[in-house]
């Protein structure tokens, strides 16, 4: 296949949507397959929607999630600027070529003008019907066009758009896509500000930058017919790159598209990373700090909306690069199943050796106050990572390995524990324990063994006790690990504690 060159062109308008990480990873996996560049392009031509932060964030993300640019703002590349805001002259340039060939227009229609015909008629387009009885180049003298201009009077460029014409679009995952000119507008190309629209930005820059592939989401497919246009009109159509719009990501019900606000109302992320908006309401937790490894993320990304046609679901970037195919893109809407992302969460979790598993659980114990040695915290990992979903479980589900238990499983020890004997019973297991000169899981379980036969019990009449009293509750790893990694001293300081507080309560 020819140089794959795919751009991922978000507006920096606020946090990105999931279904933006989603356009960026099919681009990247693309690219990545035949040995392409994926280049990040910041549109930012609509000034009046930036945010501050917005690209920053956008750029953060990427590197997060690891789908990384090899061009674009901060990242270099030959085909610069990537920043839509300073390539303005390029772009008043082109939009003067439409003027020059005939393809576009001057129009001099103020915004209150425009209104008053909106309201006389509510269906009113700027089109092939309608332009000729408005205010523009098409209507005018051209010694009246040119004083306007020397006047320095406000005007847009519109693009002229034929009538009568078919437009044919070869979609890679819609197949043939059919317009008629006649249904579309002479959308505005160069603002009275001078900056471009999204329209002519877009083709400009995919063109300069040799972009050979559009991969986006279907809400642009309508916009389309229009770029088409535009490259007619520029004498580039048998250069165009392929397109291939996206289908929706759904709410998690299938009902409708999944917004930021589904988010907020689900208490679920629909953003990779964080982000803090002005207002509550303005902001959203990511991906990431809801506990999320960003390799579960792409491969659930990966999955909303392309299958790879086999029963594998855990696929490494490199895998997904290997099995991607535009072709094997649905046509239909893709649910967000959130418990789905979770299974692939649990599922790296589980996979992730200790070690580096360690690393990324350490700043969670730590936020609550311990700084456990590394080959504790290791272990306590490879003993909790089966019982997890997402990275703050460990501390959820874990806590009692760096802190006392502050409520305890009641109802269990009121089943098991008498006050008037059960410490006599356990207090010799207490020094048994304490005799053990090799504190091991094995030794430990001898131990344990050797006293519940002497005593005439059942493990059943054993285990609860030790469980709930070392941890509180009767879910968590082997006892027998636990104890081992607690240390000696540890587990007889919980078992008198807890001993204690089962009296009370028996």
């Amino acid at each position: 296949m020819e140089n794959i060159r795919v751009r991922f062109a978000p507006s920096p308008t606020g946090a990105l949507h999931i279904g933006g990480i989603r356009t960026a990873l099919y681009n990247y996996l693309l690219a990545k397959k035949f040995g392409g560049t994926f280049i990040l392009r910041i549109e930012d031509t609509d000034q009046t929607r930036y945010v501050p932060g917005a690209e920053a964030y956008i750029i953060e993300s990427l590197r997060w999630a690891g789908i990384v640019p090899m061009e674009g703002p901060g990242f270099g590349g030959a085909y610069g600027p990537y920043r839509q805001s300073d390539r303005k002259e390029i772009y008043l340039e082109y939009a003067q070529q439409l003027v020059d060939n005939g393809h576009g227009y001057y129009a001099f229609d103020t915004p209150e003008e425009l209104d008053a015909v909106r309201k006389a008629d509510e269906n009113f387009k700027y089109d092939s019907k309608t332009r000729l009885k408005l205010k523009n180049s098409l209507t005018l003298s051209a010694e009246e066009v040119k004083r306007r201009l020397n006047a320095e009077e406000p005007y847009v460029i519109r693009l002229k758009v034929p009538e009568d014409q078919s437009i044919l679009i070869q979609d890679l995952v819609r197949d043939e896509v059919s317009f008629q000119s006649n249904e579309l507008d002479d959308k505005v190309m160069l603002k009275g500000d001078g900056m471009p629209t999204y329209h002519l930005a877009n083709v400009i820059d995919d063109r300069l930058m040799k972009i050979t592939h559009v991969i986006r989401g279907e809400e642009w497919l309508p916009s389309t017919a229009h770029h088409v246009l535009l490259y007619r009109a520029f004498g580039w159509e048998t250069e165009m790159p392929r397109f291939a719009h996206l289908p929706l990501i759904l709410k998690p019900d299938g009902k409708g598209k999944l917004s930021k606000r589904d988010g907020f109302r689900l208490g679920i992320p629909v953003f990779p990373i964080s982000w803090n908006g002005e207002t509550p309401e303005d902001s959203f937790i990511g991906f990431r700090e809801f506990g999320f490894d960003p390799r579960a993320m792409v491969n659930f990304m990966a999955f909303m909306g392309w299958n790879p046609g086999t029963e594998q679901e855990i696929f490494s970037m490199d895998e997904l690069a290997e099995a991607f195919t535009v072709e094997k893109i649905g046509k239909s809407g893709a649910r967000f199943d959130f418990d789905k992302a979770k299974w692939f969460n649990q599922q790296y979790i589980m996979a992730t050796p200790d070690a580096a598993l360690a690393k990324t659980v350490r700043p969670i114990i730590e936020a609550h106050g311990h700084q456990p040695a590394e080959d504790f915290l290791r272990s306590f990992v490879g003993m909790m990572k089966e019982r997890v979903i997402l990275f703050p479980d460990f501390w959820t589900n874990g806590a009692y390995f760096f802190e006392d238990f502050t409520v305890f499983d009641e109802a269990t020890i009121r089943k098991k524990w008498k006050a008037e004997g059960s410490r006599v019973i356990f207090a010799p297991l207490v020094e048994q324990l304490e005799a053990l000169s090799d504190y091991t899981a094995t030794t430990v379980q001898t131990c344990v063994e050797a006293f519940t036969a002497n005593a005439g019990l059942k493990f059943g009449d054993v285990l609860p006790i030790l469980r709930v009293g070392l941890t509180g509750t009767m879910k968590g790893p082997a006892v027998f690990d636990m104890m081992a990694l607690l240390g000696k001293a540890e587990c007889r300081r919980r078992l008198e504690r807890a001993f204690d507080l089962f009296d009370k309560v028996s």
